[in-house]
């Protein structure tokens, strides 16, 4: 037996006990010589094999049956490359000794981890494939500082804990193991025993690829390399820009038709960048896609933050998805969930014994909404875990930018709940002042490492500066959801257009705010569902009014101030709610199901996309006083509103709507330059399955004063419906003249 080795040592091995392995095993100098020592459960005997040239050394000795082995080289007095010859049975393979190679955390690493601050942290935890020594192999790191022991477990070694306890640095809390010859798509996890004593089995927090549900283990996976951002995909997120973005949920956008199953990234691809490039959208948003357990969360739940669901394919697969989208000059944006987590056994809750993702006290760190934990972003090493992981997408897929869900979750402490039921600030506020740090800090990476990316914010509430950058005092994001608009217009299309002159206010209060920060005028996917109906569905009427309050409100969305967002299926007007697990309703585009009705709508999407792209001054000074004006604010009986969109070089679109069922024939609006206009989009046009009723030719100002302006249009208002008219031509003063007006 070993001199320097007790039987309780090897006990605690083959116990799953033993905390330091890099004390005990591999090759140590000891006052007899160099000794090796192995720890290869079931073997029946081992040879020494000195790896230059190949030839045996020695035998090691069965120090216990269980598969302990040691012996003191003969007539060696420095440390040499060896390898293992292991008998197992009647069969023997040639393995390297993962515990002969050195720490491979270098000093600098070692401190930023410790301090929490390192830039990338998932290019050092995690699995990475790397060279030591001559021999390839995957070095595994992980952060539980609090764990009594932990092993990597996994194809590679029966998902026996014994096997490949791992080396702690106790100065940052990362353990850490040198695999050679592991391979490409294995499969592993971290067994530890935690704070407690307890054995815990996790999935890597910082693994690139993972196993589709319900199986929970993580893949190992290459780094992806990085992909630059170039100057036309930059240019297309710029707030004076026009940006169009297409909402989509990959698992049910379409389906297989033979078996309802998803189609997958490569598929998806084929089929959903020529339809958004066809529509006219300039980006497309897809709900999250870092690895989840429950389908039902669509992504909203995460758990595996850096590896892309394997619901769909390979992370490969998705960077292709990703890499068409560009090629097609579409940008793509991410929804990225850094507010909350689910509690399953083999995620972040509980990770090493202590609450070390999430708060201890279920005040800070509990979700009562959605049943899951909250992230403690007052602890370094967490934000690290997130920020780098908002950089990871952008950088590693070429994302263009990232929309982080439930803001106002993380923002407040108080959100969701009673008095007595959260825990106030220092200072005694409701601020949840650590995670305005992390989102300031996020904010601030994406900024300076990934110029040209951004960042939006579904935000609820009225928290200000959220657009401003973190050295003006702000949060940093590049644009906000303009929740209060959805909310304030959708409830106004819901009511009968009797009763619409009453809720006059609801279309125009926006307008207050407007420019109180960058906004995104989002129709999205939380407007679909449970029970809340589809867009169409929530339009008053009979069919006709239906389609033509849907059709004129979109007019009125992409007219007024704000970049568009459309959830998949509203840009046909699907009639059902949004089903996760099906398909959108495509059939109804086939005018034999959908009566023309569908397909109207969708080819009105497709002109308004049009439209705005070609039209600078329906995007160019959104986020401008300048770049709008009021005509018609008033005309509450009537229920019309009228606007005027100007780009910097003075261009003019004129956007009226109007939301009752009665066409408004001889309509007078008083505008700011005399010249002659033209129809140039109009709702109710025959080709989107509408009335018809159109302003032909020219349409000249007269010099009538109206709504205080010096000259004024007569044109035709047609019912439920939005028109445009562009400025064709100014002209100092313009004769009365009569349009004639056509249905």
């Amino acid at each position: 037996m070993s001199n320097l080795v007790s039987q309780s040592v090897i006990n605690s091995f083959f116990d799953g006990t033993h905390s330091d392995p890099f004390a005990v095993l591999g090759m140590h100098e000891t006052e007899q010589g160099i000794e090796i020592r192995a720890l290869l459960p079931d073997a029946n005997h081992v040879v020494v094999i000195e790896k230059e040239n190949q030839k045996a050394v020695c035998e090691l000795k069965a120090i216990d049956g269980r598969g302990f082995f040691a012996v003191v080289i003969p007539n060696v007095d420095s440390f040499f490359a060896y390898q293992l010859q292991v008998f197992w049975g009647s069969e023997s393979q040639i393995v390297e000794d993962p515990y002969r190679y050195h720490p491979m955390l270098n000093d600098m690493e070692s401190w930023l981890l410790a301090e929490g601050s390192l830039l990338r942290p998932y290019e050092v935890l995690g699995a990475h494939f790397m060279e030591c020594d001559g021999v390839s192999g995957v070095n595994f790191r992980l952060w539980a500082p609090n764990a009594k022991r932990v092993s990597v477990v996994g194809d590679f070694n029966y998902w026996d804990g014994r096997r490949h306890p791992m080396r702690f640095h106790p100065q940052n809390g990362v353990w850490e193991l040198f695999l050679p010859k592991v391979a490409l798509g294995e499969l592993y996890k971290f067994e530890l025993i935690d704070c407690h004593g307890q054995l815990r089995l996790k999935a890597d927090p910082y693994a690139f690829a993972a196993q589709l549900r319900p199986d929970t283990a993580s893949q190992i996976s290459a780094l992806p390399e990085v992909v630059a951002m170039t100057e036309k995909r930059r240019k297309a997120n710029q707030v004076n820009q026009p940006i169009s973005i297409y909402e989509v949920h990959l698992g049910s956008w379409r389906r297989n038709l033979e078996n309802n199953f998803w189609l997958d990234y490569d598929e998806i691809a084929e089929e959903l960048i020529p339809y958004v490039k066809e529509m006219g959208f300039t980006h497309i948003e897809l709900l999250p896609i870092s690895e989840f357990p429950f389908d039902g969360s669509w992504g909203y739940q995460p758990l595996g933050l850096y590896a892309p669901t394997s619901r769909f394919g390979s992370p490969d697969g998705f960077r292709r998805l990703v890499e068409k989208a560009h090629k097609e000059g579409i940008n793509v944006i991410l929804d990225w969930v850094p507010g909350h987590f689910p509690s399953d056994t083999h995620g972040l809750v509980a990770f090493d014994g202590t609450a070390l993702y999430e708060h201890a006290d279920p005040k800070e760190g509990y979700h009562q909404d959605w049943n899951t934990l909250i992230y403690n972003y007052g602890r370094n090493e967490v934000k690290n875990f997130l920020s780098s992981n908002a950089l990871y997408w952008l950088e590693r897929f070429g994302l263009d930018g990232i929309r982080v869900d439930a803001v106002a979750s993380m923002i407040y402490r108080d959100y969701s709940r009673a008095d007595g039921e959260w825990i106030p600030n220092q200072y005694g506020g409701r601020e949840n002042l650590e995670a305005i740090e992390f989102l300031k800090h996020t904010n601030y990476l994406i900024g300076t490492q990934m110029p040209g990316a951004i960042s939006v914010a579904e935000e609820s509430t009225a928290f200000a500066g959220v657009t401003l950058p973190p050295e003006n005092g702000g949060l940093g994001f590049h644009f906000k959801w303009n929740m209060g608009w959805m909310n304030d217009t959708l409830s106004y299309m819901k009511l009968d257009p009797i009763y619409r002159q009453y809720h006059h206010d609801k279309m125009t209060f926006g307008m207050i705010y407007q420019y109180s920060e960058n906004y995104v005028l989002p129709l999205s996917h939380d407007e679909v569902v449970h029970g809340k109906c589809s867009l169409l569905g929530k339009m008053p009427g009979d069919a006709w009014q239906k389609f033509a309050n849907l059709r004129a409100y979109y007019g009125y969305m992409w007219g007024y101030p704000g970049k568009k967002l459309l959830f998949m299926g509203n840009e046909f007007g699907q009639g059902r709610e949004w089903n996760y697990q099906e398909s959108l309703d495509w059939f109804l585009l086939d005018d034999f199901h959908g009566g023309g009705w569908h397909s109207g709508v969708q080819e009105l999407v497709k002109d308004l996309n049009k439209t705005y792209q070609k039209e600078t001054a329906l995007f160019e000074l959104d986020n401008k006083p300048e770049g709008f004006d009021w005509l018609v604010v008033d005309d509450h009986q009537n229920s019309v509103f009228a606007f005027e969109r100007r780009s910097e070089a003075g261009e003019r679109v004129l956007v009226i709507s109007n939301f009752t069922p009665v066409p408004r024939e001889g309509y007078r609006i008083g505008v700011n330059v005399a010249g002659v206009y033209e129809e140039i989009l109009n709702t109710d046009m025959e080709y989107y399955k509408g009335s018809n009723v159109r302003n032909i030719g020219d349409i000249v100002t007269d010099e009538i004063e109206s709504h205080g302006k010096a000259q004024s249009i007569s044109i035709i208002v047609p019912p439920l419906a939005t028109v445009y008219l562009k400025l064709k031509s100014e002209k100092k003063a313009a004769k009365t003249s009569e349009k004639e007006t056509k249905k």
